[in-house]
């Protein structure tokens, strides 16, 4: 694992702090009893998996273009260019897709509950996969580790059970989420 330098602190300028970011780090950027807390990512790709927060979140972008995406919702997608604010309802499943470079920050509830990575199978749609926990236990950063990993290791969670699609594994090389995690803990 990689030593991560991130701080968190209460006046930064983000563009500045965005340059030390990677993709989905959801880098929390002030002191840990602030809420809401801000959660900073830049994004060179699409998210690759749906996220699931028992609360309440917003979404900015402060530069590129993307979209989220939502499943079971009558709204399907918002476009997000610099600017944009996203809400997204407790419990619903959403996908940050990027058309190009992007710095989004995700404003969350400091004591953020529940949350859950899921995936879906790109032939029928069905729910592939979900891995859930508690952010009382870990960090956003430990469960999308955690669940992409398993969701890689175990071909019965990439095998659609309704149509029978086995899907690949994801590539996961864009990630630092374990040494973000690992960052956050000291």
């Amino acid at each position: 694992m990689n030593k991560i330098e991130l701080k968190r602190k209460n006046a930064f300028n983000l563009f500045r702090e965005s340059s030390k970011m990677g993709n989905y780090d959801e880098f929390p950027m002030l002191r840990s009893e602030i809420d809401p807390q801000l959660h900073v990512s830049k994004n060179t790709l699409s998210q690759p998996f749906f996220l699931i927060c028992e609360k309440d979140c917003v979404i900015t972008a402060l530069s590129g273009n993307a979209q989220v995406h939502f499943k079971s919702m009558p709204v399907l997608y918002h476009d997000l260019t610099p600017g944009d604010f996203v809400y997204v309802p407790g419990g619903v499943e959403h996908r940050i897709v990027c058309d190009q470079e992007s710095i989004h920050v995700r404003y969350k509830a400091r004591v953020a509950g529940l949350e859950a990575v899921v995936w879906h199978c790109e032939s029928c749609d069905s729910e592939l996969d979900r891995h859930t926990w508690s952010n009382e236990a870990k960090t956003p950063q430990e469960g999308y580790s955690f669940g992409s990993n398993r969701f890689n290791e175990e071909v019965e969670r990439r095998t659609c059970n309704a149509c029978g699609v086995v899907h690949p594994t994801l590539d996961l090389s864009a990630f630092r989420w374990a040494d973000i995690a690992v960052s956050l803990k000291e």
